[in-house]
């Protein structure tokens, strides 16, 4: 495995290929090594050297690739940044979230009670010790489903969540990272809203890419070397744990 014999203290994973591209321009890696889920390359952060990962769309590749990052460069910290869409009229586009706790919100269970099973893969992390960075960031849970945030989604998603937003794969990461024991940050902006009625880039994949590179930049230049002088002033106190 690239990299495996050289440990990183930290390793950053980029899920969605919109992602993944600013982040190779906006960091310009002189090498990139190919993994059996996406490409991955070593950037110096604040005098910290990351393993950058790309992990992959869904909550497929996202375990598998988080569970290969963990084996393979044995890191003191996971990150994921990237986007996640946002309910209109509970948070606005552009908006920065720290992640405070993931559900996988579309299981479907018809034999027994959705509710456990859904329970069963949430997550909450700690991220007390990033108190002093991105201090104007909510701090908020974040759901996952392995499909775009859809109007007829909405209604369910507040009432039994309090959800403000969602993604393909902070969930499957965060469950992974828990089962690891390996403390874990998730930063995401909100590149798009969805109301009850429509989607700012349903049908409109240009849009959000548009939205992801601009986004991916400033989490990258500005959120992350923050994160990195956290961890290297006392790093997390714990590894995420499974919600009970």
């Amino acid at each position: 495995m690239p990299g495996e014999s050289v440990a990183a203290r930290i390793v950053l994973i980029v899920s969605a290929n919109s992602e993944w591209r600013p982040t190779v321009e906006a960091l310009q890696p002189a090498q990139i090594e190919a993994t059996p889920y996406g490409e991955t390359f070593r950037h110096i952060v604040e005098g910290e050297p990351l393993q950058i990962l790309h992990g992959g769309w869904g909550k497929i590749a996202a375990a598998a690739s988080t569970e290969y990052a963990i084996a393979a460069w044995r890191p003191h910290l996971l990150i994921n940044l990237g986007t996640c869409g946002g309910i209109a009229g509970r948070i606005p586009r552009g908006e920065t979230l720290v992640v405070t706790r993931t559900l996988a919100y579309d299981i479907e269970e018809a034999m027994g009670d959705s509710v456990e099973a859904i329970r069963a893969y949430t997550t909450d992390i700690d991220v007390r010790w990033l108190d002093a960075v991105l201090p104007e960031a909510p701090r908020t849970p974040l759901v996952s489903g392995d499909r775009d945030l859809r109007p007829v989604d909405l209604e369910h998603l507040v009432g039994r969540y309090d959800a403000v937003a969602a993604d393909w794969e902070s969930a499957a990461i965060a469950y992974v990272a828990s089962r690891r024991g390996t403390p874990l940050v998730i930063v995401r902006t909100v590149s798009d809203l969805v109301d009850t009625t429509h989607g700012e880039t349903i049908g409109d994949l240009p849009r959000f890419e548009q939205a992801s590179t601009s986004i991916m930049r400033t989490l990258l230049l500005e959120h992350l070397p923050a994160i990195v002088r956290a961890f290297r002033s006392g790093g997390p106190p714990a590894a995420p744990l499974a919600a009970s």
